[in-house]
């Protein structure tokens, strides 16, 4: 494997003098990803550092898939502007369960390392803690840039947030990483990983940061918690029109950070978009990923669906009914949530609020509104959900 492949949509190879060592190796590399289970979903932005991790396990090095079930319990404050919310042990395994499944998708987890951390952070005893912990100040720990700005902006930053990188470090010693890959907003934990290997008398890892994939909303980057990602694991309709919400100006970064799109055929799409309909280009990814994901055939239904529905204002062919014994007046509010189309009452009102309800093809505005139930009566949440009014017969 060269130095070149190992760049390749990289941001930063540090350093690369020493990278350029390792790969000189006569013994396979350990390549190092780590993730949180702080949800149950991976997204695709996850996927594009896991495709990085799958280049250097097709060539033939060894890579080792952390899963942070104990650092969860901390949460990565990177990016954060406060503190996030505690999960409890049962959410993190429920969650952790799943990872490897969806992994799978990307990497062969046959020829991988799966780890959980808990393997080695729990067994840490207070003077191993203290002893690593007096290598480190903590002017070097305030110097991260959400600290920093959480510090002089007085926003409360506990004691726990500054062990999380510090625990991040600790999981590149336990495995003896060569290489860790993580997205630019893991930098300075990653560094803090060859700090601590070199206080452990180990060789430093070298790092690889994959740049961060914007979400659906074209602004931050994508996130479960912001509602604006696209989870490898969402069927084929979904995963589609997902695709198909993205801001023109994200067409060809999806291109190259989610599909692999690199040189003159990338060229070729961020000249296309800028030329031709976006429209085409925007179909193009969403099939080329969802047969990523999927197959061919279920994207084939997923465009069709989405033509359908979006272009044609036809119903899907489809649609789920909800039983109810006899026609009923409800607060429009109140049976979105009860029929599961939000997740919540302040979804509800909101998708009110954003004319994104429709009954019966007719837009509702009015958060306070009741509606009869009627039989055959068709609610449209959104642009992918629907339900079917129907009475149970007596």
């Amino acid at each position: 494997m060269r130095l070149e492949e190992v760049k390749k949509s990289a941001v930063d190879c540090i350093d690369e003098k020493e990278m350029l060592e390792k790969l000189q190796y006569n013994r396979p590399l350990r390549i190092k990803l780590g993730m949180d289970p702080t949800s149950p979903d991976l997204h695709l932005g996850h996927a594009v550092v896991l495709e990085k991790l799958r280049q250097f396990q097709e060539n033939g090095h060894t890579v080792i898939f952390v899963i942070g079930d104990f650092t969860a319990m901390i949460g990565d404050p990177s990016g954060r502007n406060k503190v996030r919310k505690a999960l409890s042990a049962e959410e993190i395994k429920q969650n952790a369960q799943t990872y490897v499944s969806q992994v799978s998708k990307i990497l062969d987890v046959n020829k991988a390392e799966i780890r959980y951390n808990s393997e080695w952070l729990s067994k840490i005893s207070m003077e191993e803690l203290i002893r690593f912990m007096a290598h480190f100040t903590l002017s070097q720990i305030l110097e991260r840039d959400d600290f920093h700005k959480r510090f002089t902006q007085e926003v409360p930053i506990f004691f726990h947030e500054f062990m999380y990188p510090l625990m991040q470090a600790y999981d590149s010693v336990a495995i003896h990483a060569d290489v860790e890959l993580g997205g630019t907003d893991q930098t300075f934990n990653l560094l803090l990983g060859r700090d601590l290997q070199e206080f452990y008398h180990q060789p430093r890892q070298c790092i690889l940061t994959m740049p961060l994939l914007v979400g659906l909303d074209g602004q931050a980057k994508m996130s479960k918690s912001l509602g604006n990602y696209v989870g490898i694991m969402e069927d084929n309709i979904t995963m589609y029109g997902k695709l198909m919400s993205i801001p023109d100006q994200l067409i060809a970064d999806y291109f190259q950070l989610v599909l692999g799109y690199s040189g003159e055929a990338l060229n070729s799409v961020r000249n296309a978009v800028e030329h031709e309909n976006p429209m085409d280009w925007k179909m193009k990814l969403a099939r080329e990923t969802t047969t990523k994901y999927h197959d061919p055939i279920q994207a084939e239904l997923a465009e069709a669906h989405f033509i359908s529905v979006h272009r044609k204002h036809d119903l899907p062919e489809e649609i789920p009914d909800y039983l109810i014994p006899s026609s009923v007046e409800v607060k429009a509010v109140d049976f979105l949530l009860e029929s599961k189309l939000v997740a919540s009452k302040n979804d509800g009102r909101r998708l009110i609020e954003q004319n994104g309800l429709e009954i019966n093809g007719s837009k509702l505005t009015d958060i306070k509104a009741t509606v009869r139930l009627e039989n055959g009566m068709v609610w449209k949440a959104g642009k992918r959900k629907f339900l079917r009014i129907k009475i149970k017969s007596t």
